[in-house]
């Protein structure tokens, strides 16, 4: 490719609106035009990296024998009716109607399609394992789309849908996508971490989410050096922090704590540690509303009133409230329920003896707890020496916050670190989720009907390219691995339409790096050189050579990596197999795996 033949729009400054670092680099290199909010051209230099995500996304996908197909981006909204998902996915999911008034979804994500392919098309043990896969155009109406490509509305993504006799077959397909995408992401070049994941709205038995490492991630991911343990922050277990709880040693009193309201500031006041203090949140849950008694009359009932307990230097950690039988649906009270229930406003609530009955569910940590400060419901008050047993009746105990550093792994093997990440890439063991709702069975080896068995595996495409940008740059712009790169090198001559000499030599460089399959763009638009540098380091192309007069004289070209703080001088006529030797050696390596890697 000549650059002259092809579109560089950079830009010296990025515009207002763009955020983070990526989305600022990817606005700057010409890579992306913004059309709507959250919606995005993606330019030549920005379509060239896509093309090499999905080459290589498509390359595991089938050496891993799952079969490409192409489903529509609109579908009837008669499917998502059968999972009960048009109505669960709330305002993300996209509905339009057609002429005749008829539903549609612009698909998220296609579990109903393929399910109703493969019910249709499937009917017995022999035509299984199947793993369908497609890379498509997705849309999600984000309430707040940001950042650029790692948030915005409409994205491509590659989801892949496996399709099982059993539970057994199911976990070996899901290995099978677990591997081949550690292998994608080791040929992306990029460090990356694959944890343990809560399965959200997806559903199912169990997840892993891929993350590229990144200082600015959305997602801590909770991972043990010392052993293969690696979680997100919404999965991770938290142990208790005590052993067996030790015996009360203090009466239980009512002190005086005017104006404390925080359990930061109770310590303070108390003089005693964050740690000795026990934090009170409470939330509610709406009953089920019934019939009542006068026809045409809705019974109102009163919403349910939980206290969760977690030590005062923990964070409430709300997908594994959600989790605990009957708090599915729940949400934070209002403070005039806070003191209705328990006759005082926040700040100085507690669960002993609250004015009116309520649920009460202590964190692990909290229940092994003893001589511990709490709200005494009573403004201007909090409880010390308050004990299990004696002053509270036992709770319920279940893990409900957020782990630390520092917090014992849970298998026993070291402490946890958290560092931050992207998430890129996620795997589900659906299990029946979607084929008991839509009645997809095959005939076992009795010929009896059973639901299939399922999985299904995503990989944000266009994310890719924020995330990789988010872990690959400095000051002066972009740097691209090389099997993401637009172009894999960069030829710039000094003069090229100047000097006949460099000309010729460029122009036969250039011949012969394209016969031995380099990827390369030759700068022939005449620009200075320092204009011709800086763009291509904004764009990130990894690997540059500089053709000019006086490096011919002696018969040697510069070499110079994205990443390299000189030039390297080669011999012309060693040249190509310089950068070919390079290339070997870094596929080698990208095989291997980049360190960090779960």
């Amino acid at each position: 490719m000549r650059a002259s033949r092809f579109f560089i729009s950079t830009l010296k400054e990025a515009p207002s609106d763009a955020e983070i670092i990526s989305h600022k680099l990817m606005m700057r290199a010409g890579m992306i035009k913004r059309l709507g909010s959250g919606i995005y051209t993606y330019m030549p230099m920005g379509l060239r990296v896509i093309r090499k995500v999905e080459a290589i996304v498509r390359e595991e996908m089938n050496q891993s024998g799952a079969i490409e197909l192409l489903m529509p981006v609109v579908q009837p909204a008669e499917l998502w009716q059968e999972t009960g998902r048009w109505d669960k996915m709330g305002p993300e999911l996209m509905r339009v109607k057609d002429r005749h008034g008829r539903d549609y979804a612009i698909q998220p994500t296609s579990e109903e399609v393929i399910t109703d392919v493969v019910r249709g098309e499937v009917r017995s043990y022999r035509q299984l394992p199947l793993n369908f896969y497609h890379i498509q155009t997705k849309f999600r109406d984000e309430r707040r789309p940001r950042f650029g490509l790692m948030r915005g509305r409409e994205f491509t993504m590659k989801d892949a849908y496996s399709f099982d006799r059993d539970v057994d077959a199911m976990r070996e397909s899901y290995r099978i996508m677990y591997e081949a995408y550690v292998r994608i992401f080791q040929r992306f070049g990029l460090q990356f971490r694959a944890v343990a994941a809560d399965n959200g709205a997806i559903g199912g038995s169990g997840s892993h989410e891929f993350h590229v490492i990144a200082d600015t991630g959305e997602d801590a991911l909770v991972y043990c050096p010392g052993s293969d343990y690696a979680a997100n922050m919404e999965a991770a277990e938290a142990v208790a922090l005590t052993g067996a709880r030790g015996a009360a040693t203090e009466a239980l009193v009512r002190t005086a704590t005017p104006g404390k309201v925080r359990c930061a500031d109770v310590a303070d006041f108390l003089g005693i540690p964050l740690s000795a203090t026990v934090k009170s949140i409470v939330l509610a849950v709406e009953p089920v509303t019934a019939a009542s008694a006068q026809p045409g009359v809705a019974e109102k009932k009163e919403a349910e009133i939980w206290m969760l307990l977690l030590r005062g230097d923990h964070e409430l950690n709300e997908v594994k409230a959600a989790k605990i039988p009957g708090l599915g649906t729940f949400r934070f009270a209002t403070e005039a329920e806070i003191s209705a229930t328990f006759g005082t406003p926040p700040g100085y609530i507690g669960p002993v003896a609250p004015a009116q009955p309520v649920r009460i569910v202590a964190d692990r940590t909290v229940a092994n707890m003893s001589d511990f400060v709490c709200g005494a419901n009573l403004e201007g008050f909090h409880y010390t020496g308050a004990n299990w047993g004696r002053d509270l009746p036992e709770p319920q105990v279940h893990d409900i916050r957020n782990v630390v550093a520092g917090d014992p792994s849970p298998d026993g093997k070291g402490t946890l670190s958290i560092q931050r990440g992207i998430e890129v890439g996620h795997v589900f063991q659906l299990g029946t989720r979607y084929s008991t709702d839509m009645n997809a069975t095959f005939l076992d080896v009795q010929g009896k009907p059973q639901p299939l068995q399922m999985g299904c595996y995503g990989i944000g495409i266009t994310r890719i390219l924020g995330a990789a940008i988010e872990q690959n740059f400095d000051d002066k712009g972009i740097i691209w691995s090389d099997a993401l790169a637009p172009f894999e090198l960069v030829l710039c001559p000094m003069g090229y339409d100047r000097s006949e000499a460099v000309k010729a030599a460029t122009d036969s460089l250039y011949a012969d790096l394209l016969v031995a399959g380099v990827d390369v763009i030759l700068d022939d638009r005449g620009e200075r050189p320092g204009v011709m540098f800086a763009d291509w380091e904004l764009i990130g192309v990894p690997h540059r050579i500089v053709i000019g007069e006086r490096g011919l004289k002696e018969e040697r070209l510069e070499y110079q990596g994205r990443r390299d703080a000189q030039a390297t001088p080669v011999p012309i006529t060693q040249m190509v197999q310089f950068i070919l030797d390079m290339r070997a050696d870094r596929l080698r390596s990208s095989r291997s795996g980049p360190v960090g890697v779960a």
